[in-house]
């Protein structure tokens, strides 16, 4: 499919799809077991949490071997990206459960977690030349932003009513899966 770039390119590039399979199948299962009347429970809808699951572990380890560029030009350490993340679930993760009094749910770590796999591999893409550095922090600034969004929605769910909360679950997982493809056509056009 992406046979005309370099190996760490196609890895970024197909990790990417598969997390954004990985968001279909978490948003079906959230459609399924929690719309506001007649939700799906057990695993006559927890099923699809396990291609989820799937999907997403392939596309972390797509995404960390394709963007592995030790020795070539990056924007930043990958070290400092990694040590950035852990610092900031433990602030958030502090502050959700300690300040705001919100129950700390699986959520916050998929929601830190992405935006560390989007500073890993946006460094990766420029790395390889696939992004000018422009490109490079405008996509970081819209990851940025789709993380905070994101932040927003976890930290409401509980205080909305059942359909606005339905509603508020299904933005982060569309916000990671267009930002993941946008990823992907936007290295994908430039060629």
């Amino acid at each position: 499919m992406f046979s005309q770039y370099d190996l760490q390119t196609r890895q970024m590039l197909t990790g990417n799809l598969l997390l954004a399979g990985c968001c279909v199948f978490y948003l079906a299962w959230w459609l399924i077991a929690f719309k506001p009347e007649g939700a799906v429970k057990g695993m006559k809808s927890g099923w699809l949490l396990i291609p989820a699951f799937l999907l997403g572990l392939a596309a972390v380890v797509q995404i960390v071997r394709g963007s592995n560029v030790d020795g070539q030009a990056a924007l930043y350490p990958r070290a400092a990206v990694l040590i950035g993340g852990v610092i900031a679930y433990i602030v958030l993760l502090a502050a959700s459960a300690l300040l705001l009094k919100r129950q700390v749910t699986t959520e916050l770590f998929l929601i830190v977690g992405w935006a560390v796999l989007m500073f890993v591999e946006v460094n990766g893409l420029f790395a390889l030349g696939q992004y000018s550095r422009a490109a490079a922090i405008a996509v970081l600034v819209i990851a940025v932003i789709a993380a905070i969004i994101s932040l927003i929605c976890y930290l409401l769910y509980y205080n909305l009513d059942s359909v606005k909360g339905y509603v508020d679950g299904m933005i982060p997982l569309l916000l990671v899966a267009v930002m993941m493809l946008a990823v992907t056509v936007s290295v994908v056009a430039a060629k």
